[in-house]
């Protein structure tokens, strides 16, 4: 699962959001580290959707443009609460091996 995925999925999990609300969460959480533009956005979104992890809640027109919120599948939510189980184990190994192997080293 992409960075961009992960934090999309991530954002959903507090319940439905529109575009914009997407960008500006994934960018508070990830610390800023990941900045979507909103090409990229859908292009995820539309993946995501093919994928049946999240899914249309609903479109409401504000100021003449339809906003179209999205929210969080349970299976989008089973993919993401696996895929964080993966980052965090592979996080302990390589803490782990930070640790056995002491200081860092020069080359």
């Amino acid at each position: 699962m992409t960075e961009p995925a992960f934090f999309i999925l991530t954002a959903l999990v507090s319940g439905p959001r529109h575009g914009y609300g997407i960008v500006g969460e994934v960018a508070e959480l990830s610390h800023g580290s990941v900045r979507l533009k909103i090409g990229t956005l859908y292009g995820v979104l539309d993946r995501l959707v093919g994928d049946c992890l999240v899914e249309l809640d609903r479109e409401e027109a504000e100021q003449g443009r339809l906003r179209r919120y999205y929210r969080l599948t349970g299976s989008g939510r089973r993919e993401l609460a696996a895929e964080a189980d993966r980052r965090a184990a592979n996080a302990r190994i390589a803490i782990d091996r930070l640790r056995a192997f002491g200081p860092e080293t020069a080359a």
